[in-house]
């Protein structure tokens, strides 16, 4: 027999098909968690845009996975959800939430939404030097 004529081997030992994907990229499910995560960070950052956008001019705005291990100077014990960082050396300033920690203490989808929020009406009101209440009137404290 030549190597031509043997049959290809597939990954279809039990008849069941070939393995793909379970969900089409199309469709909302696809996302990760990661992707989701993001989507709601962005969602809350254009909302605060809209009424407090002047002053958040140059900002940036990111999401890491976890914080890095040294701490603050200014934060005592616990891990942090997001952090802010002046502007300095040329830098603009930057706030940033870290994804892991806030999945970990949302109990459920729209908990991790409220989580969010909160977390990043902290940060900005830190930024401006302002109350969170002053940012959002739904703010509630994480403390």
């Amino acid at each position: 027999m030549s190597p031509s004529s043997l049959p290809t081997r597939r990954r279809d030992r039990r008849g069941r098909g070939l393995r793909g994907p379970v969900l089409p990229p199309t469709v909302p499910a696809h996302r990760t968690r990661a992707e989701k995560f993001d989507e709601c960070v962005l969602v809350t950052v254009q909302r605060l845009e809209m009424s407090w956008g002047a002053e958040l001019v140059g900002t940036e705005f990111a999401v890491e996975d976890v914080p890095p291990s040294d701490p603050a100077p200014w934060e005592h014990g616990g891990v942090p959800m997001g952090r802010y960082f002046p502007a300095e050396a040329g830098q603009p300033g930057r706030v940033v939430i870290y994804r892991r920690p806030i999945e970990n203490r949302a109990s459920d989808p729209g908990d991790l939404i409220d989580l969010v929020r909160d977390v990043v009406v902290e940060q900005v009101a830190h930024l401006l030097a302002r109350s969170p209440e002053e940012i959002d009137p739904h703010f509630r404290d994480l403390g």
